[in-house]
């Protein structure tokens, strides 16, 4: 396995993200919806829990993050922090933030961009995956004590 350097698949999942981020930020409004105030603010807290995770999952990467899903050359496994709670922190973090805003928001379209990035995220892992237990061999072990997503 070539690790390091990004396919043409990597590239397609990362083109696909940045469309849907790039989507997300629009303010469409599909359906008017009355959220009851409570119901609101729980969107909030899920936007805060996803921001501490993400931002730990990336203080714990440091130097080697990469948009891409294929591992680095300098890339280590992490299994600890964030990546003893899910083996995608990041993703994990992104999806309760576009979730809690699309609540907040109480829009339709965002949360239809939420469903299209969890579908997105399950792919693109699944890909990783293959690669993680390609350069890893203790992957095998760490998928099964660990969550892909919480």
């Amino acid at each position: 396995m070539k690790t390091g350097h990004p396919s043409k698949k990597d590239y397609v999942f990362v083109a696909i993200q940045l469309l849907l981020f790039v989507a997300y930020i629009f303010p469409f409004k599909i359906i008017p919806l009355n959220i009851n105030v409570w119901i609101k603010h729980s969107g909030l807290a899920l936007i805060a829990f996803g921001l501490i995770l993400g931002v730990i999952a990336l203080l714990q990467i440091n130097t080697k993050i990469s948009p891409f899903p294929t591992p680095t050359l300098q890339s280590t496994l992490l299994t600890t922090g964030a990546f003893s709670i899910g083996r995608h922190p990041i993703y994990t973090g992104v999806l309760a933030m576009t979730l809690g805003y699309s609540i907040y928001n109480a829009s339709v379209f965002k949360f239809l961009i939420f469903l299209l990035l969890l579908i997105l995220f399950y792919f693109k892992s699944n890909y990783e995956e293959q690669l993680l237990s390609e350069k890893f061999p203790e992957y095998a072990i760490y998928k099964i004590k660990t969550r892909r997503f919480i």
